[in-house]
């Protein structure tokens, strides 16, 4: 079984803060254009391709949440700048993502934007805005960030920067009730401009017109206010600054108020804007999670009115960031407390991309994922997410999108599991019920509840291997209640805990159950036999995860006090033992007054999950580390670092003394009552204390600590998933390896291996090709072999090792099974591919079926993957036949009743 995971993708959050933006359309090697949507989650970036319907993680982490993200007018230069203020430039279109230079502006920055010619970056830091040169990313600098100016002028923060169409000024606009012009080289007779006279703070402000002859600004209250250039002001100086410089025509203009609008909704400020300069269209976002689309007035005459496009709702939460994307058409909505992501094409009044994450239900300022548990389908294509906010969601792993959300449930699901036979999942809830979906007409087919009056709140779900039995363990009375799927009936009630029941899991191979509870113990049931035996296995602690191995005959339990025990299945001998608690401890909280290391108390493992061989187990808890060790040898073969993010609680090894104040108090514990968008959101939120009449003062920011509520290993063993404080996040060993030099020689090149393809020798030049171990190389072989040569390829591979220094036994046929299961999973070529692998079971079915994957290669995966994708293509090519079917029976039918219409015309006549 490969260890190399790295992380793939993040899923389950699609926006947490910050601004969204569009990339440039680009266009395809095919001919089309994509378009895609960046959206900070966290202190990662997920780009949304809106055409090909997919997402992606950039594989970078900034130390904080991120704050801002500006991209380059090219889209080769990304810059993402933190909480802190510390500033990376990234190249999105190169592999791999490489950060190219990092940069510390020392302070909160609260707009970032480059110049029409991305030769400049502005950044606003308090009340000043600096103009930096655009590093160079062809070359390296030993000082790339060089400052171009900074630029004064504001007595409150700056909220952004907007360039002019020649990136001779720009606009900068900020939280003292003004707008100002500043220009980026010295202009003689030239001083920096104020538009003043709003009464709220200005959240925009932009060049428009038909040659940038006007400006526009937007404050908080609503107010739209248009400046132009006043002629009957105008001096006989001004008119010869213009005539002697006409190219800096905007700082000669003697600007003015020519019209004022205002956008007239109730109880609302406005929270974001944005504007299209070559639509003059004007898009603005509201508390109330209603946006407006104007049209703005191309000429700034005086009969000139601003026209309104169409006002619609999207939540009831504020919307914090708007983006237009370059052609007009699709407009972007991220909403921070919901985590809900929007694309909207106005036009056609449709959505391109609707996803929200799990949000908890707080008065955090801040969305952060709420994941309790998380299921993948026996295909490895999807996973099924529960959440505290009552809701199931499924996601697609190829897409990385939820298409799928249940909302039936009134309080928090505590768990989720798939049916192993059929499209069906379950759900445990607090809230008193267990429910089945059906994924195929995607409705809550069966609701199973307790018997009692009063509802039982459950904690866990475990289905059997046939689907035909629901069991779920309560958190108050300490029973575990059984149903049956078919008739929806309470079958039986065990009992025996006398603490909540905190895991259960049925044997994959037999009719066991077991479940593990606080009460220090855990119980082997025989749910299906008549005896209804018991075996009790006394722990030392408070158990709080079992798990079973692929094969059955061994249990793994997670206790409170780190330790994770090995025990028969048949027997209930221990076996095994694995001290994890100063593995996953690591993370010092803010209120902690011990250090990392010694803080190892309060560490354990509450999520268990075996590989797919047996050989490995994947632990995580409340931490923010996940163990991967190996049972045999009972160490740890990695840990992996799930976040590095500070902004959240936990993540941290040392504490900054510099951070304590007088007092010994952590000032990041502290609320900032000062902050104008958390008194706004207390203000606007609802009447929660008595007596209260403008909303409630008592809510409270707070910072949420890193932890793993679930982790699960992928039926096909290419990767896992664990549902953590950030989000969703997959790992993969997929394609992270594109060389591997292993019995090699200087003449075995990819040139010699097209000559030795183009010469016949297929089989030699398939067996350099994976030795090399480059995809596009091995794809081109691959596809080079005539099918009538395929038995004798697959007949003659080497089986045994594939060089001297130690490669695994039967290299050649695994790696031929590898790329088979790629292709037959996306690729055009099935009858082919069929053939390859009819010939390889043929062949090789005997040998294949004597291997468990105990020499540590992973043919368990390979083998689950074939299976899969064999699956698909039955599924495929019957719903294809099916369809077929109905034609040819359509047509035919047709052609009878046009025979006997004929015939009636021929006897008639």
């Amino acid at each position: 079984m490969k260890s190399n995971f790295q992380f793939l993708n993040l899923l389950g959050t699609v926006y947490s803060q910050g601004n969204v933006l569009f990339t440039p359309l680009s266009t395809l090697p095919d001919g089309s254009t994509t378009e895609s949507l960046m959206s900070p989650v966290g202190n990662r970036i997920s780009v949304f391709d809106l055409v090909n319907n997919r997402s992606r993680t950039l594989p970078l982490q900034t130390r904080k949440n991120i704050a801002r993200i500006s991209l380059s007018p090219d889209g080769r230069i990304l810059v993402v700048v933190d909480e802190d203020g510390k500033v990376l430039l990234v190249a999105p279109t190169r592999p791999q993502t490489p950060v190219l230079h990092h940069f510390n502006l020392k302070s909160p920055v609260g707009a970032v934007e480059f110049s029409r010619d991305g030769k400049f970056i502005a950044f606003s830091t308090e009340a000043l805005v600096h103009v930096y040169n655009t590093p160079n990313i062809l070359m390296r600098e030993f000082a790339p960030w060089r400052l171009h100016r900074t630029y004064a002028g504001h007595s409150g923060e700056v909220n952004g920067v907007t360039w002019s169409g020649d990136d001779k000024f720009f606009l900068s606009f900020g939280t003292d009730l003004t707008a100002k012009l500043f220009s980026l080289q010295p202009v003689e007779d030239f001083r920096p401009k104020t538009f003043a006279g709003h009464r709220d703070s200005v959240i925009g402000a932009w060049f428009g017109g038909r040659s940038q002859d006007s400006i526009y600004t937007v404050s908080r209250d609503g107010a739209l206010f248009i400046w132009g250039g006043k002629q009957d002001e105008t001096t006989v100086e001004d008119e010869e600054r213009l005539q002697k410089d006409p190219q800096n025509r905007l700082g000669h203009t003697r600007w003015g108020i020519l019209q004022r609008h205002y956008f007239n909704q109730p109880n609302t400020k406005v929270t974001s804007a944005a504007f299209y300069e070559k639509g003059n269209l004007l898009v603005v976002g509201f508390g109330s999670g209603v946006f407006s689309l104007w049209e703005l007035p191309s000429s700034t005459s005086v009969g000139n009115d601003i026209t309104s496009i169409h006002t619609l709702s999207i939540s009831n939460e504020r919307i914090s960031s708007v983006a237009i994307n370059s052609t007009g058409q699709w407009l972007a909505f991220g909403a921070q407390k919901l985590g809900q992501l929007l694309v909207w094409e106005w036009q056609s009044q449709s959505y391109i991309l609707k996803q929200q994450a799990h949000a908890h239900q707080s008065s955090s300022s801040i969305s952060h994922s709420s994941i309790t548990h998380l299921s993948y389908s026996s295909t490895s294509q999807q996973i099924a997410t529960s959440g505290s906010d009552g809701k199931v969601k499924l996601w697609s792993t190829q897409s990385g999108f939820c298409f799928v959300t249940f909302s039936e449930h009134s309080a928090s699901v505590t768990g989720v599991e798939f049916a192993k036979r059929g499209q069906i999942i379950f759900s445990a809830s607090l809230d008193g019920t267990v429910r089945g979906w059906d994924l195929v007409r995607y409705r809550n087919f069966r609701t199973f509840t307790s018997p009692t009056e009063r509802p039982v709140q459950f904690n866990c779900l475990a289905v059997d291997q046939s689907g035909e039995l629901v069991v779920a363990g309560s958190n108050d009375t300490y029973e575990i209640f059984f149903w049956s799927v078919q008739s929806g009936k309470l079958l039986d009630i065990l009992t025996g805990h006398t603490g909540p029941v905190s895991s259960l899991a049925f044997s994959p191979v037999g009719n066991t159950l077991a479940s593990g509870s606080w009460d220090k113990s855990v119980r082997i049931w025989d749910v299906v036999g008549r005896s209804r035996a018991v075996e009790p296995i006394s722990m030392n602690s408070d158990v709080l995860a079992v798990s079973y191995r692929p094969d059955g005959r061994e249990l793994a339990v997670a206790t409170l006090d780190g330790q994770i025990a090995f025990f028969e299945e048949e027997t209930g001998r221990q076996t095994g033992i694995i001290d994890g608690r100063r593995d996953i401890s690591g993370g010092r909280s803010i209120h902690d007054g011990l250090t990392a290391q010694n803080n190892a108390g309060g560490k354990a493992f509450n999520s268990l999950s075996y590989s797919g061989d047996g050989t490995l187990l994947l632990a995580g808890g409340n931490s923010k580390y996940v163990c991967l060790y190996d049972i045999r040898e009972s160490t740890l073969l990695r840990k992996f670092t799930i976040s590095e993010n500070l902004s959240l609680d936990g993540t941290e090894e040392m504490l900054d003394s510099r951070r304590v104040n007088s007092a010994g108090i952590n000032v990041d514990a502290l609320d900032n009552h000062e902050d104008d968008s958390d008194a706004g959101d207390r203000l606007a939120g609802s009447k929660t204390l008595p007596g209260v009449m403008g909303g409630d003062l008592s809510k409270r920011k707070w910072k949420p600590t890193i932890r793993t509520s679930c982790i699960r290993f992928a039926p096909d063993g290419r990767g896992w998933a664990a549902a953590s404080t950030e989000g969703l996040l997959l790992y993969s060993n997929e394609d992270l390896v594109t060389f591997d030099p292993f019995d090699l020689s200087l003449d075995l090149t990819p040139q010699s291996t097209f000559e030795t393809l183009a010469n016949k020798e297929y089989l030699k030049a398939l067996c350099m090709a994976m030795r090399l171990n480059e995809e596009t190389l091995v794809t081109r072989v691959f596809e080079g072999i005539p099918t009538t040569e395929i038995r004798f390829v697959v007949g003659n591979l080497p089986l045994g090792s594939a060089g001297a220094n130690g490669s695994e036994t039967g290299y050649y046929l695994r790696k031929l099974m590898e790329l088979l299961v790629k292709r037959i999973d996306k690729g055009p070529h099935l009858e082919s591919d069929l053939r390859w692998i009819i010939e390889i079971l043929e062949r090789h079915g005997t040998m294949l079926r004597g291997r468990s994957g105990g020499d540590g290669s992973d043919w368990a995966g390979v083998l689950r993957g074939l299976a899969r994708g064999m699956t698909e293509v039955q599924k495929t090519v019957s719903t294809l036949c099916e369809d077929n079917i109905n034609t040819l029976e359509y047509l035919i039918d047709q052609s009878i009743v046009h025979e006997r219409s004929r015939m009636d015309i021929d006897t008639s006549a």
